[in-house]
């Protein structure tokens, strides 16, 4: 195979976006994101991780020293980033079950409770390298979890946190869509 550096991508550009569980997504590149998807601002220079991982257990048998199988026991997938843009979305989905409320005109208030439930969303990150244009939808995820928040002089304020994708009643655990030639399944 020969070496094409045409099809090195990076991540010039991008947005995560949210959404209650059960919204629909765009399912092409073209259309807008639709008025439930919550664009969550800026995130930090780091940018997205995308992690995928798989589990196996290995079956041995007494006549064998090696496995005579492997069976595939989990799949996991996280997405991480860190916003720094704080606003009601960013906030209220680092701390589970938070509520807003403004006490007055000038002044808000977010009440965090002792014992958040499970907080469930729909997520989307696109990201572009030119013409190059990259959607990801996870359909069902949640916040697992949060780094500490920093607060200093020189660098902004963020919301370390990661998103981990459950599966939902399609076979998917997530949705990757590109228009990247380099991906023609031809």
């Amino acid at each position: 195979m020969a070496l094409n550096a045409d099809n090195v991508r990076v991540g010039l550009n991008g947005n995560i976006y949210m959404a209650p569980k059960g919204t629909t997504a765009p399912t092409d590149l073209d259309t807008a994101w639709a008025a439930g998807w919550l664009d969550l601002g800026y995130m930090s220079e780091d940018g997205v991780s995308l992690e995928f991982s798989t589990d196996v257990q290995d079956i041995t048998a007494w006549q064998s020293l090696s496995p005579v199988r492997r069976v595939l026991t989990s799949v996991d997938m996280t997405m991480g980033f860190t916003a720094i843009e704080l606003k009601t979305s960013t906030v209220k989905l680092y701390f589970p079950g938070a509520t807003m409320t403004d006490v007055s005109g000038t002044v808000h208030k977010l009440d965090i409770p002792a014992a958040p439930g499970p907080q469930e969303y729909a997520f989307g990150l696109e990201w572009i390298d030119g013409a190059i244009k990259n959607r990801l939808v996870i359909p069902r995820g949640e916040v697992t979890e949060r780094g500490a928040i920093t607060i200093g002089r020189s660098d902004a304020v963020g919301l370390e946190m990661t998103v981990s994708a459950y599966a939902s009643s399609a076979p998917e655990i997530a949705i990757w869509l590109s228009n990247d030639e380099a991906w023609s399944a031809a």
